[in-house]
């Protein structure tokens, strides 16, 4: 069985709630802004997109595979990782088939013409979606800070660029039917804390069974998850409020970002 501290527990809670908490930091957008930015929202999803592709692909999919080849030998573990990952990508697809995570309510002109009855609707319905991809998401950033703070670290920042927009989605249609900047803060809060909800039951439920294999299953799945995130909702959705090349840049720019990330924190450890 593997141990941790309560430091690195604590530690690793932290993180989860700093990146679950960027949904705030989008309702507050909606507030306080008159016109979003939507160009350099593309380019934001798309720089959270090309971290996460980055990271998942060249750290958290290699840890999955060394952590089973310490249990098994080296050709089955990298049979193991290689499934766990394809594991996360089946159950996020499962979860997105089953409760749609919504993209189009952005942009303010969506509201027009619509009853206060059925934007309160939307932003509640919102908000369960959300909250529901959040839970994977948190477990994702705990466990990885958990393994590494040089891996969870920038995997935080990058999923909390992706949880600002979700912030706005679920705070624009609140604000609009109630009229209510606090009712709008609130339902963008709850939908944040989600992710620490999520690390906080991966955590407690899988504590008494920490081994190589578990872990090498967790930081499998999660790189699956991360990808199809990436792939399936933040480069479509950077790429409809791109007005050039803001989605590609983003991208690269992420990656570059990510993988820079990752050389100085080897060199400084």
């Amino acid at each position: 069985m593997i141990s941790v501290s309560d430091g690195q527990v604590h530690t690793a809670f932290a993180v989860t709630l700093f990146a679950g908490l960027a949904t705030v930091v989008g309702g507050g957008l909606v507030l306080f802004l008159k016109k979003p930015n939507f160009r350099l929202l593309a380019f934001g999803l798309a720089f959270a997109a090309g971290a996460m592709i980055y990271v998942s692909l060249t750290e958290i999919l290699n840890k999955s595979i060394a952590s089973f080849s310490l249990d098994f030998d080296e050709k089955n573990g990298f049979a193991f990782g290689t499934f766990a990952f394809l594991l996360g990508v089946v159950l996020v697809l499962l979860l997105d088939r089953f409760v749609p995570n919504p993209h189009d309510t952005i942009e303010t002109h969506s509201a027009k013409g619509v009853s206060s009855t059925q934007l309160l609707r939307t932003g509640m319905l919102t908000l369960f979606a959300i909250s529901a991809h959040n839970l994977p998401e948190g477990l994702a950033t705990f466990f990885a800070t958990l393994e590494s703070p040089a891996l969870g670290a920038p995997l935080a920042v990058a999923i909390a660029i992706h949880n600002v927009p979700e912030g706005v989605a679920i705070a624009l249609p609140v604000y609009m039917a109630t009229g209510r900047k606090d009712y709008a803060l609130w339902a963008s809060l709850v939908s944040g804390l989600a992710e620490p909800l999520g690390a906080a039951l991966g955590y407690f439920i899988l504590a008494p069974y920490m081994s190589e294999t578990v872990y090498g299953l967790i930081f499998g799945v999660i790189g699956g998850v991360m990808v199809y995130l990436a792939l399936d909702e933040l480069l479509p959705t950077a790429k409809r409020y791109a007005k050039g090349h803001e989605t590609v840049y983003g991208l690269v720019s992420g990656m570059a970002a990510l993988a820079s990330s990752l050389v100085i924190f080897k060199f400084i450890q």
